[in-house]
């Protein structure tokens, strides 16, 4: 990202940038400021979009090749079109001798390294993966949107602010734009206001219902089902979330056993970063047998739901009394 910002500072463009990754908020973030700054304000002469997977190759060739209408160049944006996956071979033989007064800017999910195409990008542009931010990076990127707003936020209560709405970065401005309208004539932001107006992911709505279940706080785990039921979550989509929960412990569990550490444990669990050291923290506080236990019984609950022995409501209440149960004496 640091070149990125460099090109955008000093107004020297590459030709062609390629922009992939995971998380959407900072190739959104991006887009936007290349198309700003690569082109003047109102000009649609000299700027074209093509999205998905349908994109003729041939039409867009033939605009490439046009000279830019009384501008310096010509932009033309690529997003989500699986070129980099297949089919992008005829554009990747193109981008070797396309007019310097050509731009291509090219936003996906996934690319495949050994595309032609991805190869071609790579010799006469830039590519940037835009992947999901690890914890310090979101902690500070969250503190400096805090400070652009005159406002300050403990660093325990910023763990606590993402802990509730999750890592993904689009929601994080959302409620983090709840949290200051709300504490408009105060310079803190406190634990207080984020219970207060924030929206608890359901994500961290299932994980706060396992570390219940842990506790044997019966209680608790069974307000948060009910919460989940207000809010219109089906049970059978509690359930399932709840055993996939279990899943990702057992699995982080048999990598903690085998050494593995905390970024070594993300990207082997598919889980992000921030995460992963809670799963770590969490999986310490169950056996093995007790993880799989549980996975087995949140498939026989379902089959039970399903061949109609158990309605969906009592069924997961069934399971979460079961689990939640302090040990007998």
């Amino acid at each position: 990202m640091k070149s990125l910002n460099e090109d955008l500072k000093t107004g020297k463009f590459k030709q062609i940038y390629l922009l992939y990754g995971e998380e959407a908020y900072l190739k959104k973030q991006y887009k936007e400021r290349f198309v700003k700054a690569m082109l003047p304000v109102g000009d649609t002469m000299n700027y074209a979009c093509y999205e998905g997977k349908n994109t003729d190759i041939k039409e867009v060739i033939d605009l490439a090749e046009t000279l830019p209408f009384f501008a310096e160049r010509r932009l033309i944006l690529f997003e989500d079109t699986g070129f980099f996956k297949s089919s992008g071979s005829d554009l990747a033989d193109y981008i070797s001798d396309m007019p310097e007064t050509t731009c291509f800017i090219f936003i996906e999910n996934e690319v495949d390294k050994r595309s032609k195409l991805y190869k071609a990008v790579k010799a006469k542009g830039h590519i940037v993966e835009l992947g999901v931010q690890d914890e310090n990076t979101l902690r500070r990127w969250v503190q400096g949107l805090v400070k652009k707003e005159g406002k300050t936020m403990a660093q325990g209560d910023v763990a606590y602010f993402l802990n509730k709405v999750g890592t993904d970065m689009e929601n994080i401005t959302k409620e983090l734009e709840k949290l200051v309208c709300y504490a408009m004539d105060r310079d803190v932001l406190t634990r207080t206001d984020i219970d207060a107006v924030c929206v608890t992911q359901i994500t961290s709505h299932i994980f706060e219902m396992v570390n219940a279940v842990a506790d044997k706080k019966q209680r608790k785990a069974l307000d948060l089902y009910y919460e989940l039921l207000a809010l219109k979550e089906p049970p059978m989509r509690i359930l399932f979330l709840l055993t996939r929960e279990y899943r990702i412990l057992f699995h982080v569990k048999a990598l903690l056993k085998q050494g593995y550490g905390k970024n070594e444990i993300a990207s082997k669990a598919g889980l992000h970063p921030f995460a992963a050291g809670r799963y770590m923290d969490q999986a310490n506080r169950f056996h093995s047998k007790e993880l799989r236990a549980v996975i087995e019984e949140g498939a026989d609950i379902e089959q039970r739901v399903k061949t109609g022995l158990l309605t969906d409501h009592l069924a997961v209440e069934l399971f979460l009394v079961k689990y939640s149960a302090a040990a007998q004496p």
